[in-house]
């Protein structure tokens, strides 16, 4: 029995290090490997610094959206809404008087209510989520030039600024990246050891199974929206400060980089399937590569191209792999009958 015990533990280690998780992480430290060889100023803790407070925004914001894309949703308005957030943001700053952390701390609710919104006309509606938060993708940047207008607000602390780009003593890696850990196993713990989170994939797999196990499958969802909209807000609010400036445009684009992290990251676009350390890999890996890309003087029009490229991949390279690994199973049964037949011939 204890070697049956061992042979499993030694069959689950090699699936790991075979995995989809493994192979991210495998190509993100080849990246890494590559362009500390081949890019120039790559290998310093200065790169270091920059990527990380980068790919920060990203990072918090693909936690979220791995959940939502577990329970078979996608939620496209993150980005707006970390948009209207800073607009806002900018916006009481200027004109209300109020002092920085009331400000923030009602900059927060622009993304409570982002997310609630969501989740109502998904959940209360029945509504599919693409085309939802398609359209308040759309609203969301729109309200945010209704708030601000084309102006930008640049007057906040500089010691606020000064902080978010702070680093770790002689590292290079941000203060802030200690905030993002918390989120990172916040979420994870939330995924992988909660009730919650099981139901997540549950749902993912079939809402109707997952209703008839108990998963309150209304409840889950809108929640899971309000959770990207609080996310998007603490972006818009990082956003602000680290660029020391408010402006509707803050953002723009966010979505597609982390939609292409999570799904790089293993999660399935399906539902159902996916784990936070897969995401945090693939968050990194794109982040690497267009901070590598860009260090290389690519031009910017081209790292695009990169990123909606991995995104294809990401999509399409599960569905290759599950026909290849099917094609394979099949030869082996028809080899497997062939040779029965074969045996049974040679008897009679």
């Amino acid at each position: 029995m204890s070697k049956a015990i061992t042979t499993n533990s030694r069959g689950q280690w090699s699936r790991r290090l075979i995995g989809h998780d493994a192979v991210i992480f495998y190509i993100l430290i080849s990246v890494v490997i590559i362009s500390m060889v081949t890019v120039n100023y790559f290998a310093s803790t200065l790169t270091v610094g920059f990527l990380l407070i980068q790919v920060l925004p990203i990072l918090l914001i693909a936690m979220p959206m791995a959940l939502v894309i577990v329970s078979g949703e996608i939620d496209l308005s993150v980005a707006s809404t970390a948009g209207l957030t800073s607009a806002t943001m900018g916006v009481l700053w200027r004109d209300s008087g109020l002092d920085i952390g009331t400000v923030m701390a009602l900059s927060l609710l622009v993304g409570v209510l982002c997310g609630a919104f969501n989740g109502f006309l998904i959940t209360t509606l029945g509504l599919p989520s693409l085309a939802v938060t398609i359209g308040t993708l759309a609203l969301y940047r729109g309200l945010a030039l209704v708030v601000i207008g084309d102006q930008k607000v640049a007057s906040f602390p500089k010691e606020l600024n000064a902080f978010v780009l702070s680093k770790i003593g002689n590292t290079g890696i941000p203060v802030m990246m200690i905030f993002a850990l918390i989120v990172i196993v916040f979420f994870a713990v939330l995924l992988h050891f909660t009730p919650f989170g099981r139901g997540l994939y549950a749902l993912g797999y079939s809402p109707q199974a997952a209703t008839f196990v108990g998963v309150r499958v209304g409840h889950a969802k809108f929640w899971m929206f309000v959770a990207t909209g609080i996310v998007s807000s603490m972006v818009g609010i990082f956003l602000t400060l680290r660029l020391a400036s408010a402006g509707p445009d803050n953002g723009t684009g966010l979505e597609l980089s982390v939609i292409a992290a999570v799904l790089l990251g293993g999660v399935s676009i399906f539902g159902g399937k996916g784990n936070i350390p897969g995401v945090v890999g693939g968050v990194l890996l794109i982040g690497t590569l267009t901070y590598a890309l860009r260090l290389a003087k690519v031009p910017e029009t081209a790292l695009i191209i990169v990123t909606g490229g991995l995104l294809v991949l990401s999509v399409v390279s599960p569905s290759v792999i599950a026909w290849g690994k099917e094609r394979i199973r099949l030869n082996r049964v028809h080899r497997e009958v062939q040779g029965q037949s074969a045996s049974g011939i040679t008897r009679a």
